[in-house]
């Protein structure tokens, strides 16, 4: 029993960063339909920005942590601006090409400024234990803590501000948020860098675990590609259910009955499943299109 709670809090944890990169795949998706399979290596590029700022520039993690995510978002922005807006009525194959353009600059580009050399990420929480018998460290509690507020402030966000509204409609319905006045290519570009922001937080957070490499995000991206589905492309509460969801089942299966060598195929598992027998997702909105 013990170890049962022990793999659903670790599961919890590694959750917690599957649903922040779930959340930024299904922004993307809703911006050009498809999936950006660089995500990961963006967020693995800003986490190296963020070590840079503490390791080599000074500052302390919290003002590193925030500039971070303000670099990250202006980059995110400038992408989609510079790379995928001449190309934005080009042909699907085109975008996955640049997409995958785009994983193999930012991982070779990490390597050539900071070297392959795996770096310790510095944690604010620690990693001693954080209550006498519960087995969950104050690191992996902090990565749940900290998504959970992600998530609140990105509600609000989506919820309660002219902006956030305004990118909604640009996503759910361009064509008559341009006729109400939205810029709806600047809204798209703003999409953009916020998943980006999204996934520097994600980066940051699981380099103290897994250390900081050119390749730390090419497994847990997987997962959360798995969360997005799982939940539903077309739904970001649903992105980050998913994740959280991912990140149990995957503990779940490796510690009783696959293995822990073969984790990784419980993602591909999920995907295919829910492809196969409910495509939307468990949260995502079924579109069908009049022809």
């Amino acid at each position: 029993m013990d170890l049962f709670i022990e793999q659903t809090l670790s599961g919890l944890a590694s959750g917690a960063i599957y649903a922040c990169l779930a959340l930024a795949v299904v922004m993307i998706y809703q911006a050009i339909d498809h999936f950006n399979f660089a995500q990961g290596e963006m967020a693995m590029f800003s986490t190296y920005i963020a070590w840079w700022l503490i390791a080599v520039a000074g500052l302390p993690f919290v003002a590193a942590f925030f500039a971070c995510i303000v670099i990250s978002l202006v980059g995110g922005f400038m992408v989609e601006r510079i790379v995928f807006a001449p190309i934005a009525d080009a042909p699907v194959l085109s975008h996955i090409i640049v997409f995958i353009a785009l994983f193999s600059i930012f991982n070779s580009m990490a390597g050539f400024l900071f070297d392959f050399t795996p770096k310790k990420f510095p944690t604010p929480f620690g990693h001693e234990q954080l209550i006498e018998g519960v087995p969950l460290s104050a690191h992996r509690a902090g990565m749940v803590g900290v998504t959970l507020i992600m998530l609140g402030v990105i509600y609000a966000f989506f919820r309660y501000t002219p902006v956030g509204l305004a990118m909604r409609a640009a996503a759910a319905a361009p064509d008559s948020a341009r006729l109400v006045g939205i810029n709806v290519r600047f809204m798209l570009s703003l999409g953009w860098g916020l998943a980006a922001a999204i996934g520097a937080v994600a980066g940051m957070l699981i380099a103290p675990i897994t250390f900081l490499t050119p390749d730390m995000m090419l497994g847990t991206l997987l997962y959360g590609f798995a969360g997005a589905v799982v939940g539903g492309l077309t739904s970001p509460f649903g992105a980050v259910v998913g994740g959280f969801l991912v990140g149990v089942l995957e503990n779940w299966m490796g510690t009783f009955v696959v293995g822990s060598q073969l984790k990784l195929t419980v993602a591909l598992v999920l995907i295919i499943v829910v492809l196969l027998f409910k495509p939307a997702g468990l949260f995502g909105r079924v579109v069908v299109k009049r022809v």
